[in-house]
């Protein structure tokens, strides 16, 4: 992360009145708006990020970004709606690479993550929180009341969100571990249902979570990655690994994609706008230090590698939980 720092700061400094001069440059130029759909409710993760993406997209092709939120069945309808649309280059997809991953396990949706041009802004870190009045004085507790009692909701964005992600992970490193999983509409929906104390817990993206734990609305229990993570504003948020060494801890990338079959010229100018803006982008630096993520601009290939460890660890706990419904290494997917 800080070596990628110290080069967005380079090229912020030395490179910006050269990139605008090459924006004519581009391959293809959008003649109409372009629909950015984000299959979650707004003001999650997905939303967020997509946002400021489309902000960044629309300055550097002159054309508007409109981010249009289609929730429903755990991402699974927008994204729907992209794959059934026109592959013309002007409707995209935002979200977590995992839940393309994962889709087809679920029986959601018949794709794959290599269906899809990939271009990623951050990385996020699953996250534990918990109502203030719920007396949990850490993660310790809370996993104790999950070995003993069946009763503890936990909120989430649905089946294959970042929350069911990392509880499922939790079951499958902690023998005896029960839970009653609520789903929401998003990871905003249900960190607010925490907040309002509707459930005791909530497990989401920290980047959802920020501003309530800062507020100390939400108490942060621990993290899913392998140190202490430094929240601004807040502190330093324990690594579940204190108690879970042997829980994973993979990168959950965030992003927007297209289908494969686009015109070339799009993918060649997402291409060209990702290495010449969005991995010197001052707002997505800013969003991702102000929320513990890590600015991320992967894209293509590389993309895909990163994206492909968290696709084979999550298919396979969802098919050791029961709740796939394809068994992952028939479409492909091997085990880690």
């Amino acid at each position: 992360m800080t070596e990628i720092r110290r080069r967005a700061a380079l090229a912020s400094a030395l490179a910006l009145p050269a990139m605008h001069a090459r924006a004519q440059a581009y391959p293809w130029r959008p003649e109409r708006p372009v629909t950015l759909v984000v299959p979650w409710a707004a003001g999650g993760s997905t939303d967020q990020m997509a946002r400021i993406a489309a902000a960044e997209l629309e300055d550097a092709l002159g054309q508007r970004f409109v981010v249009v939120n289609q929730p429903g069945a755990s991402g699974s309808i927008g994204t729907r709606n992209v794959l059934q649309a026109a592959r013309d280059g002007y409707t995209w997809a935002a979200g977590a690479a995992v839940d393309v991953g994962c889709y087809k396990v679920l029986g959601l949706l018949d794709t794959a993550l290599s269906d899809w041009n990939l271009f990623f802004t951050v990385a996020n870190v699953n996250t534990i929180s918990v109502n203030p009045r719920a007396g949990f004085a850490d993660f310790g507790a809370l996993l104790a009341a999950l070995q003993s009692r069946r009763d503890i909701a936990v909120g989430t964005a649905g089946q294959s969100s970042a929350g069911r992600n990392i509880m499922e992970a939790v079951r499958a490193a902690a023998p005896g571990v029960n839970y009653r999983h609520a789903t929401y509409d998003g990871g905003n929906p249900a960190v607010l249902a925490a907040v309002a104390g509707e459930v005791p817990v909530v497990a989401q993206l920290l980047v959802e979570m920020a501003e309530m734990i800062r507020g100390r609305r939400l108490i942060p229990l621990a993290v899913q990655s392998d140190n202490p993570v430094m929240l601004q504003g807040f502190g330093e948020i324990p690594s579940i690994k204190r108690w879970l060494p042997n829980i994973p801890a993979p990168l959950n990338y965030f992003g927007l994609w297209f289908p494969r079959d686009v015109p070339a010229a799009v993918t060649q100018t997402a291409t060209m706008v990702w290495e010449q803006k969005m991995a010197t982008s001052t707002r997505l630096r800013e969003y991702a230090e102000a929320r513990a993520a890590v600015l991320s601009p992967l894209h293509g290939q590389a993309a895909y590698d990163q994206a492909w460890v968290m696709v084979r660890q999550t298919a396979w706990l969802y098919h050791d939980a029961g709740t796939a419904r394809v068994v992952p290494d028939t479409v492909g997917i091997q085990r880690l």
